[in-house]
């Protein structure tokens, strides 16, 4: 019995004895001749609970529970196989967004709110798609560059790449997350 069946008990004994002070009294007694009080006090019950005996091994599982190793081992792995950079470089990017078209301006405000975004997600690895220039008037591509400097100048990003040709190539930059 714990501590809620106890409480449900008092109170059920409180409204009976409300219902007993409100009740006209008669003078017939319907218990029978030498039968005990069918109903216990809360200190009653409280006192045959202290005197309950318990099995030492539940007493130590309710103070202490139990834990999963193979659980924390799992976890153990996997926080370890996130902290390889490696890993990391080999992985999949979890999020990608594409800039083509975009002005430089317009491009670095997408970034930082996608950049920003992933981070309260808890994201590893993004993918920045931004095109090898090829409609840019000058001699360098235009959104290439931005993505460099924001990548240098944004502090919760990290080590960066391009992807293989089969990816994007140099049209197309992953990035670690912090």
């Amino acid at each position: 019995m714990d501590f809620g069946e106890i409480l449900d008990k008092w109170e059920k004994m409180q409204k009976n004895q409300e219902k007993a002070k409100n009740k006209p009294e008669s003078n017939v007694s319907r218990k029978k001749a030498n039968a005990g009080s069918v109903e216990k006090t809360a200190e009653q019950l409280m006192q045959e609970q202290m005197n309950q005996k318990i099995n030492p091994m539940e007493l130590w599982l309710r103070r202490y529970g139990t834990v999963d190793k193979d659980a924390l081992e799992e976890k153990s792995r996997q926080s370890e196989q996130m902290r390889d950079r490696e890993y990391l470089k080999r992985m999949k990017p979890e999020a990608r967004i594409d800039l083509h078209g975009l002005t430089r301006d317009e491009a670095w405000s997408r970034l930082e709110s996608f950049v920003q975004d992933c981070l309260r997600r808890g994201l590893k690895k993004i993918e920045i798609v931004h095109g090898k220039g090829i409609h840019s008037h000058g001699s360098d591509p235009v959104l290439g560059q931005m993505v460099r400097t924001f990548i240098e100048q944004n502090k919760h990003l990290g080590a960066s790449g391009h992807n293989d040709r089969n990816h994007g190539g140099t049209g197309a930059t992953w990035v670690l997350l912090k």
